[in-house]
C-alpha cells in the first residue's frame, strides 16, 4: 500500500509541480492485491506510473502457493486508467517498453483511433505482468507489422490456413507449451493457427469500444481482434491458454461466435516444478493437445479430458 501511495504521488508531479517524473515500481505479482485501493485512486487522479510485477502465476512453482497469482490479469483488464501487457519474449517487451514511456507522458484530448478504437492519445499508467521463467527466444523481429500487433494486443505467431479446425491462443510465459502443442496437433488437424496475445486488456478494450461505435451508427467500426479472427471458418475452435484465470481470454469466442475452450488456473497453493504444476492445472502441451483431440467439427464439445 505504501509503495502504491508513493507511485501515485510521484505520478502526479506534472500536475502538482509542473515537472514530470516517471515512477517505476516493481513487486511480486500477487502483491498487487495488497495495494489495490491506492492503485485505484492513483489511476482515478490520472497519476502516471509504470508497474512491473514479476514473477507471475504458478510459474514460480518452487516458491509455493503464497506467491502464486491467479486473478491479476483480470485486475489489469478491469482497472480504468491502467493498460496491462503480458509479453512472452524479449523483443515483444522491448516494443512495449518503447511505447510505454511515450504513453505515460501523453496528455491529448482522447480521440479514439479508428484503427484500434483505443483512446491512446489521452495516455495513462501501464502494468507489465512478467515472468522469471527462462524461455528460448525467437529470432529478433523488427518489422512494423510485428511491432504494431504487439502494441495493439496480439499478432499471428502462426497464421491459420483457410480450413483451420483449431487456433491456439496464448498469453505470457506459456508460449512454449502453446507452440509445441500446435506442432503436435498439426499432424492430424488442418491449418492450425497460433495467436500470440500480448495484451488481453487492449484487445478487449478495442472490441467493446468498436461495439459502442457501431451502436452509434458507425457501421464501419472494426477493431484489431475482430480483424484478426474475421477469416476463421465457423467450425474453427479457439483453445485459449494462460498462466492465470481462464476468463482473461475466454471471451474471445464471443467476437465472431467461435467455440472456445479456455485453459488456465483457477486455484493456487500447490508446490512443485513448473512441469508438474502445468500438468496439474492443465496448461501444459499435453493438456492443450487433449483439448484439441476432444473436439469434433460441428458437434458440441463434450468431456474434454486433461492429461494428468
Amino acid at each position: 500500500m505504501n509503495l502504491f501511495l508513493l507511485l501515485g504521488a510521484a505520478g502526479l508531479s506534472h500536475e502538482l509541480f509542473g515537472e514530470r517524473l516517471i515512477p517505476v515500481g516493481t513487486l511480486y505479482d500477487p502483491f498487487i492485491a495488497r495495494g489495490l485501493d491506492a492503485l485505484n485512486y492513483a489511476c482515478y487522479q490520472d497519476a502516471r506510473l509504470l508497474l512491473v510485477a514479476t514473477p507471475s502465476g504458478i510459474t514460480l512453482a518452487p516458491e509455493g502457493g503464497a506467491h502464486q497469482s491467479v486473478g491479476t490479469p483480470l485486475i489489469g483488464m478491469s482497472q480504468d486508467g491502467l493498460v496491462s501487457f503480458e509479453p512472452a519474449f524479449l523483443d515483444e517487451l522491448s516494443v512495449v517498453m518503447d511505447w510505454t514511456f511515450g504513453y505515460i507522458q501523453r496528455d491529448g484530448a482522447g480521440e479514439r483511433s479508428e484503427r484500434t478504437w483505443l483512446c491512446d492519445e489521452t495516455g495513462g499508467s501501464v502494468y507489465l505482468r512478467l515472468s522469471t521463467r527462462t524461455l528460448e527466444q525467437p529470432a529478433h523481429r523488427r518489422d512494423e507489422g510485428f511491432a504494431r500487433g504487439v502494441i495493439d494486443g496480439a499478432y499471428w505467431w502462426r497464421e491459420p490456413g483457410p480450413n483451420a479446425d483449431v487456433v491456439i491462443v496464448y498469453q505470457g510465459c506459456v508460449a512454449p507449451e502453446a507452440i509445441a502443442a500446435a506442432g503436435r496437433i498439426g499432424e492430424d488437424r488442418r491449418d492450425i493457427g497460433v495467436l500470440a496475445v500480448t495484451s488481453a486488456d487492449r484487445l478487449n478494450a478495442g472490441w467493446t469500444a468498436a461495439q459502442r461505435a457501431r451502436k452509434r451508427c458507425n457501421a464501419e467500426a472494426s477493431c484489431h481482434v475482430e480483424r484478426l479472427l474475421a477469416d476463421l471458418p465457423r467450425h474453427c475452435t479457439l483453445i485459449t491458454v494462460i498462466d492465470g484465470h481462464p476468463a482473461t481470454l475466454g471471451w474471445l469466442g464471443s467476437v465472431h461466435g467461435h467455440r472456445t475452450v479456455p485453459l488456465g488456473v483457477e486455484h493456487f497453493g500447490q508446490t512443485g516444478s513448473i512441469a508438474d504444476l502445468y500438468r496439474h492445472y492443465g496448461i501444459d502441451a499435453d493438456s492443450i493437445v487433449a483439448a484439441a483431440h476432444g473436439l469434433a467439427p460441428g458437434r458440441p464439445v463434450r468431456n474434454l479430458g486433461v492429461v494428468a
